[in-house]
């Protein structure tokens, strides 16, 4: 498992090669640290760290509210050292934040499961979170604000508009059972805008496309995790569609990169898609493939969600263009799905013994 964690922060390490200098001596504030993404961010400023690849130790401060509880102590799973503080602060309730070069935006709830759950508390985490933040630092002196916007923003795109780049406007519900997370994603990237025109902010937005790999909650309900879980338990995998609809998917030190990537070298409050061209997979495809890499004798069925809701406005295929990504950024995504897989099955493994570990402990 170190050596999987490990190797994911040394491939972004090594592809953003002079990048990294950037982070020298610089004081970085994560806000949803203990969630997919923002575990995955701390790896990797943790790796350059204790390997001393930069002059100056990089300070991490990290907030998270914990209402979704990884299913491991972020630090039973990273170790980082003591220049990574993290602090149980929801950024709803308080009303200073750490004095910072860098601000990394991470918190949401980006599981549709969760989010047609808690709509409330999504549409708050989405908007009065991105507001708050700029609120605060838009007389004071940053280098860098990363938001994390969503391809949901897109809804269900025409063939005529896949791969979907960033100058197409959506085909989004306003009222529907995803409405909550698509349109306060949007929200917020009109805010961002709005607070740059108005206080120069030095705000970058990403538009992130299906991220799985090592630190993502099994019990996250997204497909991976979801078709892992049932695979781990030797149960069959149960799809709630034909499978017919086809995503494509970016592994995570793929996608870490390409956010630093746009923290660092994007323009100014314009959207950048991070994601993955190929394959466009159909689901029921990703599942024969997870269940080839798991090597076990599992069969896909197939059940209708007890949610009456569960695949209303659910996009049928979902493909970006990362040509801007690619020219202005020079992202380009290298770990193969099949490579992906392994790594998070991995890591899934690892995690399980763990928890089983944990669990003996206690008595």
């Amino acid at each position: 498992m170190k050596n999987i964690l490990e190797d994911d922060a040394k491939n972004i390490y090594q592809n953003l090669g002079k990048l990294n200098n950037k982070f020298s001596g610089k004081k970085i504030f994560i806000t949803g640290g203990a969630g997919f993404l923002g575990k995955n961010f701390i790896n990797y400023f943790n790796y350059i760290n204790k390997n001393k690849l930069i002059t100056k130790p990089c300070k991490i401060t990290i907030y998270d509210n914990l209402k979704r509880n990884s299913s491991l102590n972020i630090k039973q799973v990273f170790k980082f050292d003591h220049n990574i503080k993290f602090f149980k602060k929801d950024i709803s309730n308080i009303k200073n934040f750490p004095k910072t070069d860098y601000v990394i935006h991470a918190a949401s709830i980006a599981s549709p499961v969760f989010y047609r759950k808690f709509p409330i508390e999504t549409i708050q985490a989405n908007v009065n979170g991105i507001f708050k933040i700029l609120d605060y630092y838009k007389n004071r002196k940053v280098k860098g604000i990363l938001y994390f916007s969503s391809s949901e923003i897109y809804g269900n795109p025409d063939k005529k508009n896949i791969p979907t780049s960033e100058n197409y406007l959506g085909n989004v519900s306003t009222i529907g059972p995803r409405a909550c997370y698509d349109e306060s994603k949007r929200l917020g990237e009109t805010i961002c805008s709005t607070f740059h025109k108005v206080y120069n902010l030095p705000l970058k937005i990403v538009r992130p496309f299906n991220n799985y790999g090592p630190g993502l909650d099994i019990r996250d309900k997204r497909v991976i995790a979801d078709l892992f879980n049932n695979i781990l338990k030797n149960n069959n995998l149960v799809l709630y569609s034909e499978g017919r609809d086809t995503r494509t998917f970016c592994y995570i030190s793929d996608a870490i990169e390409g956010y630093i990537r746009t923290l660092l070298l994007g323009k100014a409050v314009e959207p950048y898609n991070i994601g993955n061209v190929k394959p466009e997979i159909k689901i029921v495809d990703l599942a024969k493939m997870m269940i080839k890499i798991s090597k076990k004798k599992l069969n896909i069925i197939y059940k209708k969600n007890p949610d009456k809701n569960y695949l209303i406005d659910n996009p049928k295929r979902r493909c970006p263009s990362i040509n801007k990504a690619k020219k202005e950024l020079g992202f380009k995504p290298k770990i193969s799905l099949k490579k992906g897989l392994e790594k998070t099955y991995d890591f899934y493994i690892y995690e399980n013994r763990l928890k089983k570990i944990n669990k003996r402990n206690e008595y």
